[in-house]
C-alpha cells in the first residue's frame, strides 16, 4: 500500500511595497504649484477684505486687516463720495455696470463673428480643393508670428478713417472676423473629421453648405466650445487696443476703468482696497467660465495636437 504524502501549500507574503518617494515628491511639487497659483488671488481677496488704513498700518498680515466689505461698495459705486473719501477712497466712483456692460458685449461679439468665420475659412481649408489653398494657408500660419503691438498703429489708422474711434464696434472690430490661431485650431479638428460621414450626406443630396452646418459644425462642438472660451477670455482681458480707442464712458470696457480708477489716487494713497475688489469682481467671471469648461478645453486641444 502506498502512503500518500501530503505537502501543505506555501503562503507567498505580498511583497512590501517601500515607501512611495517619487508619488511623493510629485504631489509636494503640485501642491506647491498650486499654492503659488492661488496665494496672489487670496492676495487679493485679502487686500479687498481690508481698509486702506489697517493695510498701512499692518500690510505684511496674512490676514484682512479690519475686515470690512467697504472696497467692493466703492467699486459698484454703491457708497457716496463723502464716504469714500473718509475710508481712503478717490471719491470719483466707478460706474462698474457700464464698463462690465461694455466688457460683456466687445467679449461676445468678438466670440461670436470670430469663431463664425474662422470656422467657415477652417473647413475651406481643410475640406474644399482650390487652387493655392496651402499657400494661402501659409500666410495664415505667418500671421501667428507677427506680434499683436505691430499691428496696433495700422488698425488705430484704419479705425479712424472707418469714424469708428471711440465705440465698441471699433474696438471689436479689429479681431472680429478671425484670427490666425482659430483658423489654425479648427482646421485641424475638422482634418480629422472621417470624410466617410460628408461622403455619406453628399449621396443623401446635401450639399457642401448644408454638410458644413448640419454634419461638420455639431460634430465639432467641443472644439467651439473651447476656441469660444480662449477667445472671450482674451478679449475680456485686452487692455491696451481699447485703451488706445475708447475715450468716454460709452466705449471704455472694465480694463481700462480699472487703470483709471487705479489713476484717482487720493491724497492718503492709492486705494488699494477698492481696486483689489473691483479686480476681483472683473475677473470672477473668467474664472468660473474657464472653470466649467476646464476639462472641454484640455481634451479638445489635445485632440487636435496644438502644443
Amino acid at each position: 500500500m502506498t502512503a500518500v504524502t501530503t505537502t501543505t501549500p506555501t503562503r507567498v507574503r505580498p511583497a512590501r511595497r517601500g515607501f512611495p518617494f517619487g508619488r511623493a515628491v510629485a504631489w509636494t511639487v503640485m501642491g506647491l504649484i498650486v499654492l503659488i497659483t492661488l496665494l496672489p488671488f487670496y492676495w487679493i481677496l485679502r487686500t479687498a477684505l481690508s481698509t486702506n488704513a489697517g493695510l498701512s498700518a499692518d500690510p505684511t498680515n496674512p490676514l484682512p486687516v479690519d475686515l470690512t466689505t467697504s472696497g467692493f461698495e466703492r467699486a459698484l459705486g454703491l457708497q457716496s463720495a463723502e464716504e469714500a473719501i473718509a475710508q481712503g477712497g478717490a471719491g470719483g466712483g466707478l460706474d462698474f455696470w457700464r464698463y462690465l456692460l461694455n466688457s460683456v458685449l466687445v467679449s461676445t461679439l468678438i466670440t461670436g463673428c470670430q469663431i463664425f468665420f474662422s470656422a467657415m475659412a477652417a473647413y475651406a481649408f481643410s475640406r474644399l480643393r482650390w487652387r493655392g489653398r496651402d499657400a494661402v494657408f501659409g500666410l495664415f500660419l505667418a500671421g501667428m508670428m507677427v506680434p499683436a503691438i505691430f499691428t496696433l498703429l495700422p488698425n488705430f489708422v484704419l479705425i479712424k478713417q472707418l469714424h469708428l474711434v471711440d465705440t465698441l464696434l471699433g474696438i471689436a472690430l479689429p479681431t472680429m472676423f478671425m484670427t490666425p490661431f482659430a483658423v489654425f485650431f479648427l482646421r485641424q479638428f475638422f482634418m480629422n473629421i472621417p470624410k466617410e460621414v460628408e461622403e455619406a450626406a453628399l449621396l443623401d443630396g446635401a450639399g457642401k453648405v448644408k454638410i458644413f452646418f448640419r454634419v461638420v459644425l455639431p460634430m465639432a462642438s467641443t472644439p467651439i466650445v473651447t476656441l469660444g472660451v480662449l477667445t472671450y477670455i482674451t478679449s475680456w482681458n485686452d487692455y491696451f487696443w481699447p485703451l488706445m480707442v475708447s475715450y468716454s464712458d460709452s466705449s471704455r470696457v472694465l480694463t481700462v476703468a480699472l487703470a483709471i480708477f487705479r489713476a484717482q489716487t487720493p491724497a492718503t494713497g492709492v486705494d488699494w482696497s477698492g481696486l483689489m475688489a473691483a479686480t476681483l469682481i472683473a475677473a470672477l467671471p473668467m474664472l468660473v467660465l474657464f472653470a466649467c469648461f476646464a476639462r472641454r478645453i484640455v481634451s479638445s486641444i489635445g485632440f487636435t495636437g496644438i502644443k
